[in-house]
């Protein structure tokens, strides 16, 4: 293959690999080293059906595919690493356009990790869709409520009677309450003003800031990579992404304490370096992971696929504005989040290209 055709494939989220006639491994890709747990270096030249214990039936199809020149597809296929575990994969083989040492390329898409792509995909058209309705929505309120409150201040100055005017001070500050809800509705909307961040810098002024409003019964651990390099992002939105998703544990942790002498709840803050992350079927090198771990009792399994949507929430009193908030920043970012959880552990990941972040630097 071109050396063009090599650097395409190096993009590519699905792991690939180019076989020789004897069906060697002449080159793969870094989501094929990813997928098969092993270098390039360590895969080149092996036979590709000896790295697994279970080949057998695509060995045959592979060597006919190679002697005629034609590729084929096989869906739900199931492949054991040498001293790993199962792999169910869907494997696209075809003739290798180039040089002819390389007579097949085969694309190993994990399934899993398609079904992945897939439902955050959907969850990105469902979070546009989303933030446009209630874009529309916080429009076509926002103007009456002007009118509401003023009415009410005009007809406060009439009343003769002062007992009446706490009838007035309801609708003023319900006015003042949905103005401002209104106003968090159409936050995301404003153009990120970015610049280099260090995201360890952002996680401890949450920390503070949230060890302040919540001065009993969260403890807030750190698990930092001081080796991470800055981001180039907004700061302030940043900031807001973080006490988003931290506040949200909080009150979960606070919540399930029955006594006030129950142990604290504990939330940790952790950063990584990701490698092979794939974003919106972008594959990222490089990225930035950020955890936010609570010991909580857990998300509702029926809010679990919801937790993102707008004006939901699992909280008396919450807004559900919160993490919808976060996700929109996070996406701006050419970031993305999602969440695991169970009784007693909830993760929200937050991943942040690295190369991107170079690149604009």
């Amino acid at each position: 293959m071109s050396a063009p055709a090599l650097a395409g494939l190096e993009l590519l989220a699905t792991a690939v690999l180019l076989l020789d006639a004897e069906l060697r491994v002449v080159h793969a890709n870094p989501s094929a080293e990813n997928l098969l747990a092993a270098s390039r270096r360590a895969l080149a030249g092996q036979a590709f059906c000896a790295l697994f214990t279970d080949a057998q039936a695509l060995a045959a199809k592979l060597r006919e595919a190679a002697a005629r020149s034609w590729g084929f597809w096989d869906q739900e296929l199931t492949l054991t690493r040498q001293g790993g575990t199962p792999l169910a994969l869907n494997c696209l083989v075809t003739p290798a356009d180039g040089p002819r040492e390389c007579r097949l390329a085969v694309e190993l898409r994990a399934i899993d990790k398609r079904r992945r792509i897939e439902r955050e995909e959907r969850e990105l058209s469902h979070a546009f869709a989303n933030r446009e309705l209630i874009r529309n929505l916080a429009h076509e309120i926002k103007n009456p409520l002007g009118g509401l409150r003023g009415s009410a201040q005009l007809l406060e100055r009439e009343l003769e009677r002062p007992e009446l005017r706490e009838y007035t001070q309801v609708i003023i500050k319900e006015a003042d309450r949905l103005q401002l809800l209104v106003d968090r509705l159409l936050t995301p909307h404003r153009a990120p003003h970015v610049g280099p961040v260090n995201v360890h810098e952002v996680c401890d002024r949450v920390r503070s800031l949230i060890l302040a409003e919540f001065p009993a019964g969260v403890r807030i651990e750190r698990d930092f990579d001081a080796s991470l390099p800055d981001l180039h992002a907004d700061r302030e939105q940043l900031i807001q992404v973080v006490l988003n998703v931290v506040r949200n544990g909080a009150q979960a942790v606070l919540g399930a304490r029955k006594r006030g002498d129950d142990p604290p709840g504990t939330i940790t803050l952790r950063t990584r370096v990701a490698r092979f992350v794939t974003i919106a079927r972008r594959m990222h090198r490089l990225a930035l992971e950020l955890q936010v771990i609570d010991d909580g009792p857990g998300i509702p399994p029926e809010l679990r696929e919801r937790v993102f949507y707008p004006l939901v929430s699992g909280r008396e009193g919450g807004t559900g504005l919160g993490l919808t908030l976060a996700q929109a920043y996070v996406q701006q970012h050419g970031g993305s989040i999602e969440c695991e959880s169970a009784p007693g552990r909830t993760v929200f990941r937050i991943h942040f290209p690295l190369d991107a972040t170079k690149a604009a630097a």
